[in-house]
């Protein structure tokens, strides 16, 4: 056999094989820009992300480090076709090659779309977008909060148009409009207003910024930014860019207004407006109380009542005559008070008198008492011995005295058959005139029983021990 001659390649490890491929990857595709469908979207607790980007015939491995995830305008979800900037490598734990995505946008905006129209489906279905949850704006709020950029001419013109209308105190809780952050930060106004207490607290609050592209709007899509409104205690108005522009926050918002501009409209009422109605109103309020009184002066006038002299005059000629008498009468009431006063004073001897009337009658009282006393004793002495009688007919001891007797074991508990007699240690038997202990002949250690005759039964009435 022939030897097969040794080859001059040196070998190479895995790992070398494998950071050569890495290097060689890396540097030939450092900057690829791919289109394809998200599958697999997995965001770890790390907060990277791992999905696959596809088509009908091949597979990627795609990952999104945590801070890239955190700038993403849109939230991934599989089936949307995204396009994905980055560079490919190699994991070499698995030998497989993946692509390490720097960013990530929606393949165009149809694909926006219909993750916008996916996304309103399911928050309908949740309810969010009920009737029955829309609440009424005030009328006239003192404090109106603002959730917008506070640079740029949606402030601005909120503001003025506030001012021309009715001026009120507004407070603006500054927030991006537009971005990575702006869905965080719109949130966060939503819920800093709505934490708010005591007169700070706003009576309604608009969300607001100007027109643009669908995927300046987004934020305005995000699902926090529409639950946050939807759990809004406060009022809560959209002015999202012009009339044509619908975001999801229009549908879950109190009110919608189709401009920044309008959303101030919306806010409050005009002033002039106000005072020019309340003007009118108080005219009319005078010229119908002027013509109710006129009514009734006529109504008046038509019953033909008496003047009001003529209904006096006989009132004031009574209290004249009772002027003129009313002395006499008090001199003749003060007379016979005087009489009747008189008749009833009380002298000293009629007081001793009626003290020896009362004292007599107590003795008699006495007297009489005394018998009734001892009768109700005896009467009690006599119920009590009847009741020691019966007492003592019932006790025990009387049924001992008959003839019976009470059995108790060692421990002193009644024995009432004989089946627990019989496996007693001793029985305690009570007589009428003592007891007296006894061992039973069933028990052990216990003598053998002489033989005798059966016992004749005892009648019914008679067996067993009373107790």
């Amino acid at each position: 056999m022939s030897e097969t001659p040794a080859s001059n390649d040196p070998a190479l490890s895995v790992s070398d094989l494998a950071a050569s491929l890495k290097r060689t990857i890396e540097t030939n595709y450092d900057h690829v820009v791919v289109r394809g469908e998200l599958g697999r979207v997995t965001i770890a607790r790390s907060g990277h992300m791992y999905c696959d980007l596809k088509d009908d015939k091949a597979v990627l491995n795609t990952v999104m480090w945590k801070g890239q995830v955190d700038r993403l305008p849109f939230r991934p979800e599989e089936g949307l076709e995204v396009i994905a900037t980055g560079k490919l490598s190699i994991y070499a734990g698995r030998s497989n090659y993946q692509m390490i995505a720097a960013s990530m946008r929606p393949a165009g905006a149809g694909a926006l779309m219909a993750l916008l129209e996916e996304r309103k489906k399911k928050l309908a279905a949740e309810g969010l977008f009920a009737a029955e949850h829309k609440k009424r704006l005030p009328f006239l709020p003192r404090t109106i909060g603002v959730v917008t950029s506070p640079t740029g001419a949606v402030i601005r013109d909120i503001l003025h148009r506030i001012r021309d209308r009715f001026p009120v105190r507004v407070i603006v809780w500054p927030a991006l409009v537009q971005g990575d952050q702006a869905a965080a930060q719109i949130t966060a106004g939503i819920k800093g207003f709505n934490a708010m207490t005591g007169a700070d607290r706003p009576d309604v609050l608009i969300v607001a910024r100007g027109g643009g592209s669908i995927e300046d709007l987004w934020p305005f899509n995000e699902e926090n930014v529409v639950r946050a409104a939807f759990d809004s205690e406060i009022p809560l108005i959209s002015a999202v860019g012009h009339e044509t522009d619908t975001t999801l926050i229009d549908y879950v918002s109190d009110a919608r207004a189709p401009t920044p501009t309008g959303a101030a409209e919306i806010a409050v009422p005009v002033r002039q407006e106000l005072l020019l109605q309340t003007g009118e109103a108080s005219e009319r309020l005078k010229r119908a109380l002027a013509r109710r009184t006129g009514q009734a002066k006529d109504k008046l006038n038509a019953a033909r009542l008496p003047r009001p002299e003529s209904l006096l005059q006989t009132k004031r000629q009574r209290l004249d005559y009772a002027a003129a008498t009313l002395p006499r009468a008090a001199l003749a009431l003060t007379q016979k008070a005087r009489v009747h006063l008189s008749r009833l004073t009380i002298s000293p001897a009629s007081l001793r008198s009626e003290i020896r009337t009362s004292k007599q009658r107590l003795r008699d009282v006495a007297v009489r008492a005394r018998p009734a006393l001892n009768r109700l004793m005896q009467q009690r002495e006599t119920a009590l011995a009847a009741q020691g009688k019966l007492l003592e007919t019932l006790s025990y001891q009387s049924t001992l005295k008959r003839g019976y007797a009470l059995v108790r074991d060692d421990a002193g508990k009644l024995v009432r058959s004989a089946g627990p007699a019989a496996n007693a240690a001793s029985l305690k038997i009570s007589f009428a005139d003592g007891d007296v202990t006894a061992i039973p002949s069933g028990s052990p250690g216990s003598p053998p029983a002489p033989a005798s005759k059966p016992a004749k039964a005892k009648p019914k009435g008679q067996q067993g021990s009373l107790f």
